[in-house]
């Protein structure tokens, strides 16, 4: 979802809309503007939803997150608070840190597909479980 999605969709959007401020427009198509628009507005969300996700591993003590070009290992106990976007078909999952680490204070990632899978996806207790388990002397996870 990160690289190959908006890899192909941002681009051949773009040509289509090219093509149709090249060529000749059918009497009964669309204004081309509205293309263009959806084009514009469907690359922001494709670029908010997808190019910040990063990916995300946990053991006992660390949470690893990585943007395929560096890893970073953050302390459970810097793990304020998890929370997940059910209304978007990819569930994005958000970590909110105490302090920023070299992602920025939010870290942001795409839990394993679930099919059948309504309401909160397990993850999400499952990280606030373990941050919680870390946090009891260090601060405090809602």
């Amino acid at each position: 979802m990160k690289i190959f999605f908006p890899s192909f969709w941002i681009p051949l959007w773009g040509f289509g809309v090219l093509i149709m401020f090249v060529g000749p427009l059918e009497g009964g198509a669309p204004p081309k503007w509205v293309f263009l628009f959806v084009w514009i507005a469907g690359s922001a969300f494709t670029y908010w939803s997808c190019i910040r996700l990063k990916e995300v591993s946990v053991d006992d003590d660390f949470l690893y997150v990585s943007n395929y070009l560096k890893e970073v290992s953050i302390p459970l106990s810097e793990i304020y608070d998890v929370t997940e976007n059910m209304w978007l078909n990819i569930h994005p999952v958000t970590i909110h840190l105490k302090s920023p680490s070299e992602f920025g204070d939010k870290i942001v990632f795409m839990p394993t597909v679930r099919f059948f899978g309504w309401g909160s996806h397990p993850v999400v207790t499952e990280l606030k479980e373990l941050a919680r388990s870390k946090s009891m002397t260090t601060g405090f996870i809602r």
